[in-house]
């Protein structure tokens, strides 16, 4: 059996500590992938695909956000803004001397992996962004902001269960599913609900004729989150931008697909070879 190295960051960042793992392969290949996990989760998202990432050559960051897994809450409570998420993740590129980076996040991930394209995008090599579109998700706020006055009901978990089941593809077998799906209720209530707000609101549409980098758009077949035409459109808008489609998968697809660390390492190919 393989072992990795991964080593783990404490950093203050914004004046809280902000926690990271850092995979180091052995022989790396000169890019240094950033992935950003869900909404209320973690970089336990990432786990088997880290792994994969770093035998592949590629130096992995895998973040939690201010509020989820290790890092502490930001100074202002939960985050409602998905752009204080990219500026903090800006902020801990600095700290750690990184440059030139590869960021792929999915869910909100995606939409902060698409606001750092948009804004930062000329500190980038490159963003893939999936499940994601680029304007407001389709949730509704007014809900949400009743569920904040009662995040911790019991009902939560059952939802979230229940919720991560629904979206998780066809192709994926049952065990797997369900696996996933208990994961995913060990989130902060508190935290998942000011982060779907955040999701239900973060438009990024009118800079995308602008992103500077290449960036990749993703979508689930089996998503039921997203509508894969407005993310094909996102593709089209973006100067050097491209749409992949996966037939049988859903919401997670680094959770949900046994080659993902493969098809990611394909999709960054191709960004490169269409480089001029």
């Amino acid at each position: 059996m393989t072992v990795h190295t991964v080593t783990a960051h404490h950093l203050v960042l914004h004046d809280r500590i902000g926690f990271v793992q850092d995979a180091a392969p052995r022989e790396p290949n000169g890019t240094t992938l950033v992935l950003v996990h869900t909404a209320g989760q973690s970089g336990v998202q990432w786990r088997h695909a880290l792994r994969s990432l770093s035998d592949l050559g590629y130096r992995v960051l895998v973040p939690d956000l201010p509020g989820h897994g290790h890092s502490e809450p930001a100074p202002g409570g939960a985050v409602r803004d998905l752009r204080a998420y990219a500026d903090w993740l800006v902020r801990l590129l600095e700290v750690l001397e990184v440059t030139r980076p590869v960021v792929v996040g999915c869910s909100i991930g995606g939409k902060i992996a698409q606001d750092l394209a948009a804004r930062y995008g000329d500190r980038l090599d490159a963003a893939v962004s999936m499940c994601a579109e680029s304007g407001p998700g389709r949730v509704q706020l007014h809900a949400l902001e009743r569920e904040l006055e009662d995040s911790a009901a019991a009902a939560r978990a059952d939802r979230t269960h229940l919720g991560t089941r629904a979206v998780v593809g066809r192709r994926v077998a049952r065990g797997r599913a369900e696996l996933i799906a208990r994961m995913h209720c060990r989130e902060d209530p508190l935290v998942s609900t000011s982060d779907l707000i955040g999701w239900g609101t973060h438009d990024v549409r009118p800079l995308l004729p602008r992103i500077p980098c290449p960036i990749t758009f993703v979508a689930g077949e089996d998503d039921l989150w997203v509508d894969a035409r407005s993310v094909a459109e996102s593709a089209r808008q973006a100067p050097d931008g491209r749409f992949v489609l996966l037939p049988g998968y859903g919401h997670y697809p680094m959770e949900e697909m046994d080659d993902f660390a493969k098809v990611l390492d394909g999709w960054l190919g191709e960004m490169k070879e269409g480089r001029p």
